[in-house]
């Protein structure tokens, strides 16, 4: 969301990312051998309804080159569908187990990850930046070392947002980095980071930030000794067979074994093969690198309908509340197509009201500007919707808002 709760991750311009080509390249190649370990395609449910059908005058009228959307509830994929093609121009049906790119609803999964943490006592809510980085302390400007954990998964820390100049000069300098394993990147970053000025006080502003998500994951990091990459494998994705998870561009290099993201150049989709400019860099990854396919995004959304009493019980359902539960309002834009009414912003999700809803959702949307995902939530009624796109742009957020209404409206009293 352009302004509010920022839908894509742009840290840089294009000509930064010429300069991320080979850190870029190295990193995608390296997560692609952990994504096809754990790979796999789920078979649909023969109970489950058809949603291509309804999908299918999608595409057209919002000129998606595909979209796949999926309705849950009790559990259960009660009616799952997907319409277009893999590439733009050419005719790669899409199926309920090709992967696409959630962008930013990958910072559930990193609030869950934290949540995990707290649980086995190697991070508390309010650990404080300066406690798990003392050897930072001195380099941190006042109120920096007291920003906590849950402040920096809620937005509400006060830091200054991304699109300040630092944040261009760190994604250059980051390419002389040859040696840096993910987690030596984002420590680096944290470390240069923490130097500039608070911009407010802690739960007086809110701001979306992806640094505070890279921070974040910087600080599981610290306690655990592993990549966030790693954690979030082995306490996230295996436990709930999210078997299509990875990080990264969606489709294998050289290949179109998915569809593949793309960008609107000169009015035109033009479809991106997997390489440095597919996806943002793999050092944002608790922001939103994460991809996998409807399927298994169904499957994430059910485990989260359920209010996280669904096995595998991963935290106590008292934390799966405090997850969802709103730390600061969000100033939405009201009216906006495709966008909540208004809201506020939990750990990882939005507490959002929806006009044709008479009850909030637990909500995100993501994307990486090649791509768009939006999670619908009601865990009262034990319900979920999942809608994903291969395209970023705004008309693709307003066709999700309209097929949410209309899936809505047609399942949710099921």
């Amino acid at each position: 969301m352009a302004g509010h709760m920022r839908s894509g991750i742009r840290f840089f311009s294009p000509v930064l990312l010429a300069g991320l080509l080979v850190f870029v390249v190295v990193f995608v190649s390296t997560e692609t051998g952990a994504q096809r370990v754990i790979a796999d395609r789920h078979v649909v449910m023969k109970s489950s309804e058809s949603l291509t059908p309804v999908l299918e005058p999608y595409c057209e009228k919002y000129g998606l080159p595909a979209i796949g959307a999926a309705v849950i509830k009790d559990g259960r994929t009660i009616a799952i569908g997907t319409a277009g093609t893999r590439k733009a121009g050419e005719k790669i049906p899409v199926g309920p187990g090709d992967r696409f790119h959630i962008g930013s609803n990958t910072k559930a999964i990193t609030s869950l990850l934290a949540a995990i943490l707290v649980k086995e006592g190697r991070l508390r809510w309010d650990s404080r930046l300066e406690e798990v980085f003392p050897e930072l302390a001195k380099t941190m400007t006042p109120g920096m070392g007291s920003i906590t954990l849950e402040q920096l998964l809620s937005h509400s820390s006060g830091m200054p947002e991304d699109k300040i100049p630092l944040t261009e000069k760190l994604f250059l300098e980051l390419c002389t980095r040859e040696n840096d394993n993910l987690s030596d990147t984002r420590y680096w970053m944290m470390s240069r980071w923490v130097s500039q000025p608070v911009a407010a006080a802690p739960r007086m502003r809110y701001s979306y930030s992806n640094m505070g998500y890279i921070m974040a994951g910087a600080m599981m990091e610290k306690v655990s000794g592993r990549s966030w990459e790693e954690l979030v494998i082995e306490k996230i994705f295996v436990p709930l067979r999210l078997r299509t998870a990875g990080f990264g561009p969606q489709s294998s290099p050289g290949m179109i074994d998915a569809p593949l993201p793309h960008k609107v150049v000169d009015g035109r989709p033009k479809p991106m093969m997997a390489g440095p400019f597919a996806d943002n860099p793999p050092v944002i990854g608790p922001a939103g690198s994460v991809h996998m396919s409807l399927q298994d995004f169904a499957r994430w959304a059910s485990w989260n309908a359920g209010a996280g009493k669904r096995a595998p019980q991963l935290v106590p359902a008292a934390m799966f509340v405090k997850l969802t539960a709103p730390v600061i309002d969000v100033p939405l834009p009201g009216g906006k197509k495709g966008l909540p009414d208004s809201g506020g912003y939990a750990l990882g999700w939005l507490s959002a009201y929806f006009s044709w809803s008479k009850e909030p959702f637990v909500w995100h949307n993501g994307s990486n500007q090649m791509n768009r995902t939006q999670l619908f939530v009601q865990p009262k009624k034990d319900f979920a919707m999942v809608i994903m796109t291969n395209v970023g742009t705004d008309k693709a957020e307003e066709a999700m808002g309209a097929l949410a209404e209309e899936l809505y409206k047609k399942y949710s009293d099921k």
